[in-house]
Order: C-alpha cells, then sequence, then structure tokens
C-alpha cells in the first residue's frame, strides 16, 4: 500500500495506471483519491520497481504498512476542503483589492501579495506537477495549468491567476468526489454484509463472533429480518430470502435443506441455520466487489483513444498558444500583452481534464450498475463492446433449459440377462458422472452402485467403466451410432422420444446394446422473454448444443429460436461461433465445461455464475450470477446507454472547448470565462457519467 500525496484527481489517477500497465503480475489497483492511497494486489511484483515506475512519472511515494483509518481519511478530506475554502476566501480578497484599492504600488503589492497567497493554498501541488511534467519534456494539464497562471500574474493579472487556480483546484476536488462515489456504488455493497455472525458452539449453545473470523464448515445462525454475513448451505429450517443484492432478482427465493445461501441476502421469514462454505474474504459477494473493482483497471477502447487523443492534443494546444502569444503581435499587429493574454486563455480553456475524465467516470458507473443486478462484467471493454453484438450464441441444457431433466422412460434391450442388474450397471456409470443428463438417469433409477474400474468420459459423447471384468459405456446417440451399434428398430425408439424433446442416454457393451434412457429437461420460464428481447434489440439467438437434433428442435420451438446446430462437440461449438463471427460480433452463453472453448472463442462470453462450471465461469467475460437469460439483453442495453453517454461526454468536453477556443481568440472570453468552461464542462460530463448508476 502507498501513499501518493500529490495523487488527487482522476486524470493523476489515470497516468499512474498507464505508467503501472507493463506490471503483469498486478492483479488489482484500488484507489483512494481522497485519501491519497494506492493499494497494490500484486504478491510477486518488485516493490522497488513499482515505487521507480510512479517516482519516473512525477508523484513521490511513501510506504504503508496498513491503510488509514476511516476518521484519518475523514480528517484529511475535511483539511483538503478547508484549505480550498480558506484559499477561495483570500482569492475573493485579491479580487477586491484589485477593483475597489487605490491604483498604488502599495495596494498593487498588497493585492499581488493576497494573490500569490491564493495560489500557494490552492494550486503549491499543481505547481509542483506541472514542473515536474515540463522537465521531463512532458505536456500535461498540471503543466498547462501552471504555465497558464504564472503567465497571468506574471502580465498583471495576478487577482484572475489566483481565482482561476482555485477554482481549477476545486474542480479537481469534485471530479475526485464524484469518481469516489461511482466506486462506493460497488464497494458499498461489501456493507450489505453484517461484520457479526451468530455461531453454534459444541455444546449447542450459540454466541456472537467477527464473520471475518469464522471458519468453513461452521453452523451459523441467521434470524428473520437480518443479513446473512457469509456464504452457506441451508442445515435446518425454510425461509423466503432476498438475494436481489447478489443477484438481482425481484423475487424472494425459498430455501430449505441443501439450498445454498449467500452473505448479504436478507432473510425474509423463519430462522435458519447455515454451515458455512466460504471464509468471509471469498463470499461471492466478495468476489463480485474484487472482479469488478480489478475490471476497472482494464481500460475500455473510447478511454485509450481518449488517452491517445489527450497525448496529441494537450501539446497541439500549448504549441497554439505559443504561436498565438509570439506570431500574432506580427501577424495582426495586436499588441504584446493582449497576445499574451489570448493565448494563457487559450491553454485554460485547452485544459483536457474534462475529456479525460469523461470516460472512467462513465465506465465505472456502468459496472457498478451491472453489479447492482447481478451481472459481473470483467471489464470496461466487455462493457463498452457489448452493444456491436449481433449474433447470440446459446447453449441449450443449464442455458436455455433449467439444467435440470429427470429420468422419464427406461427400456432394458438386453435379452438374457436380468433387467434388475442391466439397470444396476447403467446406474453405477452414470452416478460417477457429474453431466446433468447421467445424473438425472443415476437419481431416477435409484439404487446401491458396483465397482467401477477404468472410469472415463469421452467430452461430448458419454462415459465409460469395467464392472465386474466387462467393458461398458454409457453415452449419447451419436456416440453409439460411431459405435456402429444402431439397428432400425433402435433409431426407431430413439427417434420415438427425441421427436418430443427427450434426449436419449444408451448403455451398451462391447457387443451390443443393452438399455435405453430418456431424459427430459424443461425450459426455464425466463427463456421464452429472453429471446424475444434480443430479437427486439435485433440480435440474431441461435442455439448450439451437443445434443440431437430433434430434441435441440424441440427445445428451440419452445422459446422461440429458428436457427439450431445439434449433434456439436466442443470444436464444434467454436466453429459455429466463428462461423456467425463473419456477419459481426459474436457472445457465447454456456454454463458447463463443454463450452468454455466457445466461450473463449467469442467476442463477448456469458457464464452462469450459479450453476455454470469453474471453467465456464473462468472463461467467460460476463459473468449472471442468476442464470437468468434476460440479463444478456439487459447488458446489451446498458452497454447501448453505456456508448450514448460516453459520446455524449466527448462531444460536450469537446463541443464547449471549441466554442470557446473561437471566442477566446475574438476578444470574447476571459481567463474568468476559461475556468468555468473548462470547470463547467468537467462537471457536466461527470454527473451525466454518473446517471448510469440510476440507470
Amino acid at each position: 500500500m502507498l501513499r501518493i500525496p500529490a495523487m488527487d484527481c482522476p486524470v493523476e489517477e489515470g497516468q499512474i495506471r498507464a505508467a503501472l500497465e507493463r506490471f503483469e503480475d498486478i492483479r488489482r489497483l484500488s484507489f483512494d483519491l481522497a485519501g491519497r492511497v494506492l493499494a497494490i494486489e500484486a504478491p510477486n511484483v518488485s516493490w522497488p520497481a513499482i515505487i521507480e515506475a510512479i517516482n519516473h512519472i512525477g508523484f513521490k511515494t511513501e510506504l504503508l504498512s496498513s491503510p488509514p483509518s476511516a476518521e484519518a481519511a475523514i480528517q484529511s478530506q475535511r483539511a483538503e476542503f478547508v484549505r480550498l475554502v480558506g484559499a477561495l476566501a483570500v482569492a475573493v480578497v485579491a479580487e477586491l483589492v484589485h477593483y475597489f484599492a487605490p491604483d498604488t504600488m502599495v495596494w498593487k503589492a498588497l493585492g499581488m501579495a493576497v494573490a500569490a497567497s491564493a495560489i500557494a493554498l490552492a494550486g503549491t501541488s499543481v505547481f509542483r506537477k506541472g514542473i515536474a511534467s515540463l522537465l521531463r519534456r512532458q505536456l500535461n494539464i498540471n503543466a498547462l495549468m501552471a504555465v497558464a497562471v504564472a503567465g497571468a500574474f506574471v502580465i498583471g493579472e495576478w487577482p484572475e491567476a489566483a481565482m482561476v487556480m482555485v477554482l481549477y483546484s476545486l474542480a479537481e476536488l469534485i471530479e475526485a468526489r464524484s469518481v469516489e462515489r461511482a466506486r462506493r456504488a460497488i464497494s458499498g455493497l461489501l456493507a450489505l454484509s453484517p461484520p457479526q455472525v451468530e455461531v453454534r458452539e459444541p455444546d449447542g449453545s450459540w454466541r456472537t463472533q467477527d464473520a471475518k473470523d469464522v471458519a468453513v464448515g461452521v453452523i451459523a445462525r441467521v434470524k428473520p429480518g437480518e443479513r446473512f454475513a457469509l456464504d452457506g448451505r441451508v442445515t435446518s429450517g425454510r425461509a423466503a430470502v432476498d438475494q436481489s443484492p447478489v443477484t438481482g432478482e425481484s423475487i424472494p427465493a425459498d430455501k430449505a435443506p441443501g439450498d445454498e445461501v449467500f452473505a448479504g441476502t436478507i432473510n425474509q421469514s423463519g430462522s435458519l441455520e447455515y454451515e458455512v462454505t466460504h471464509a468471509a474474504s471469498d463470499t461471492v459477494l466478495a468476489r463480485i466487489i474484487h472482479a469488478v473493482e480489478a475490471a476497472q483497471a482494464k481500460r475500455a477502447p473510447t478511454q485509450r483513444f481518449v488517452d491517445r487523443f489527450a497525448a496529441v492534443y494537450t501539446p497541439a494546444i500549448f504549441f497554439l498558444a505559443l504561436a498565438v502569444a509570439a506570431g500574432a503581435p506580427l501577424v495582426f499587429g495586436w499588441p504584446w500583452l493582449t497576445s499574451v493574454y489570448k493565448a494563457l486563455v487559450l491553454l485554460v480553456i485547452a485544459c483536457p481534464c474534462a475529456l479525460v475524465i469523461s470516460t472512467p467516470v462513465t465506465v465505472v458507473s456502468g459496472l457498478a450498475a451491472a453489479a447492482r443486478r447481478g451481472i459481473l462484467i470483467k471489464g470496461g471493454v466487455y462493457l463498452e463492446e457489448a452493444h456491436r453484438i449481433k449474433s447470440v450464441a446459446l447453449d441449450k441444457t443449464g442455458t436455455v433449459t433449467e439444467g435440470k431433466p429427470r429420468l422419464v422412460a427406461q427400456v432394458v434391450l438386453a435379452k438374457g440377462s436380468a433387467p434388475e442388474h442391466v439397470l444396476r450397471i447403467a446406474r453405477s456409470l452414470a452416478g460417477r458422472s457429474d453431466h446433468p443428463v447421467s445424473q438425472a438417469v443415476a437419481s431416477g433409477l435409484g439404487g446401491d452402485a458396483l465397482p467401477v474400474e477404468s472410469f472415463g468420459a469421452e467430452l461430448g459423447r458419454g462415459v465409460f467403466g469395467t464392472i465386474d471384468g466387462h467393458d461398458y459405456v454409457l453415452g449419447n446417440h451419436r456416440w453409439i451410432e460411431e459405435r456402429m451399434q444402431c439397428s432400425a428398430e433402435l433409431e426407431a425408439l430413439m427417434h420415438e422420444h427425441e421427436a418430443i424433446g427427450r434426449t436419449i442416454t444408451v448403455l451398451a457393451d462391447s457387443r451390443s446394446v443393452l438399455a435405453l434412457f430418456a431424459v427430459a429437461d424443461t425450459t426455464k420460464e425466463t427463456s421464452k422473454q429472453a429471446v424475444a428481447e434480443l430479437l427486439a434489440l435485433g440480435v440474431r439467438p441461435v442455439m448450439l448444443t451437443g445434443d440431437n437434433a430433434a430434441t435441440a428442435q424441440a427445445i428451440a420451438g419452445q422459446v422461440g429460436i429458428t436457427e439450431v446446430r445439434a449433434n456439436l462437440l466442443p470444436e464444434g461449438k467454436v466453429e459455429a461461433v466463428q462461423r456467425l463471427a463473419s456477419d459481426g460480433p459474436v457472445a457465447m452463453v454456456g454454463d458447463g465445461i463443454n463450452d468454455g472453448p466457445a466461450l473463449s472463442a467469442a467476442a463477448i462470453g456469458f457464464g452462469m455464475g450459479g450453476a455454470g462450471t469453474d471453467t465456464a465461469m473462468e472463461a467467460a467475460d460476463v459473468l449472471i450470477m442468476n442464470d437468468d437469460l434476460r440479463k444478456v439483453p439487459e447488458t446489451i442495453r446498458l452497454s447501448r446507454r453505456t456508448r450514448s453517454v460516453l459520446w455524449q461526454n466527448m462531444t460536450l468536453a469537446l463541443g464547449i472547448k471549441v466554442v470557446f477556443l473561437f471566442l477566446a481568440l475574438f476578444d470574447g472570453a476571459s481567463m474568468w470565462m476559461a475556468v468555468f468552461a473548462d470547470m463547467g464542462a468537467s462537471l457536466l460530463v461527470v454527473f451525466n457519467g454518473l446517471r448510469l448508476l440510476r440507470a
């Protein structure tokens, strides 16, 4: 953790982020502009190298062993505010001296001293950073302001110089607080989790303990109206739980023994006991907050463009001001002092602060708004780019459907074998697999399992193993065809079930097919609405599944999807995504291990954060915490609003400056107007970006 005394605005935060981008081991940067503290999560990086990189761009650093206390942070903010209010009062006195005091050398010297005091109170750090930038031959915002204020003071416009510096510093303070507000919308989620929890002692009594000290496996209790302090699994009781802080769903979820509960959610009725499954630092809520904070470090395309533009724009304006100051008297015959004054006004107006701050505050607000809705976006780039999506590829099981199929029919085909033994073999193989279809077969058959040797899985096909010295497979329609074990009678039987949307699993040995199992899955209640919303947005939904064509078509027809690609292995899904990409950016939505390659291949991967596998969630760029498919079109709509606000902000920032640049050149703007134009543009884009928090 580092204290950076000169870091007090979002623009400087951006400079520090850019300086640290080359350190690949940095996982997360957490900026506290109010406290001037930077927390760095980088276990394997060299601290001297980080400090050197920050020092190189003109910021001195101090190592901190622990974060400042909340009281110290509040005192620091108050001191900053008092200092600037004092500077404003002194600047007003300088204005009064200029306008009302006699025009004598004594009063003029006194006024200049008062103005210099205001500048020193408000702008010492600005001058220090500006001079450091000039010495490094870099032209940034601080360099522009330092030159403009110093130049105005030298040519006798000391009252304006003082007021410009004070108002600029006030604008920086307001911008910093505004960005902090957007960040607090994310970190404030952590406050939803209570700091203490009731835990059961070995003797059966209950005591209150700090949540951060509770170990995994401990039994905790939550009463009606209280929030869960930790993630867990219900062991006793039934209740309705409001999960909106984590999943964004407005309807309370009924919880019973065996169900998962999350920190920050609210127990609305009934007392529940639950076994703690994650430490306080590893709850779903904590992971959401950490992931979104890390996402802020990934600069969106517009932000990268703005940074590149500002890097060219600022020096260009500086040299334009020099040309006006030195060339206008020679070309247009302007008085030297008038030309210099106009040049200084240009420097103040041209300050790119509003342009630079317009993007990060908008992106952070958009990420926070998504997190509140149970949509975890892993980077600003995905938030911004989602508006370009032309097609959405949807996995079937667990995405469009509930992913909880059940066994609805079974047919023993083996001749000369006891049906009970055949079913027990199928139960034994299915019970070793974590695939939803296999689990449905195992659950539906029940009974004891036989020992299975040499168990394995063929991705996208099924499982195999040896029982009592005989080799068996439990696989899908395609695998049985590949094994050349399909007969006309078996095909007809499978088609009969597949035509009504059932998934077929077949048990076979090395010689023949022994049994057939039909498993049915139901579509999610929200899937049909989600598909309709995608179509309304002009986005093309396509189902990609490893299941057979008949089942896929039946499920797709229920939710309104007209395009289906069935019988796909994981590599087949990747190829399908790549083909769809020829018509524009593609999003992939999935939850299983076999969806991982396609999620990575898509422009944006949406993973189901509730029921999804770790592989899918790792590969995904966006996580839907409640597995509600409607969150996909909601993300696209949020992306479009974010994109709109970004362009509004850029237009405002540049438009205001263009207008005042012309006014400055043709005697229509003073330094007063220049600083108000810059301050006004900055505040406009900040507050416009914050609107996304209410989106």
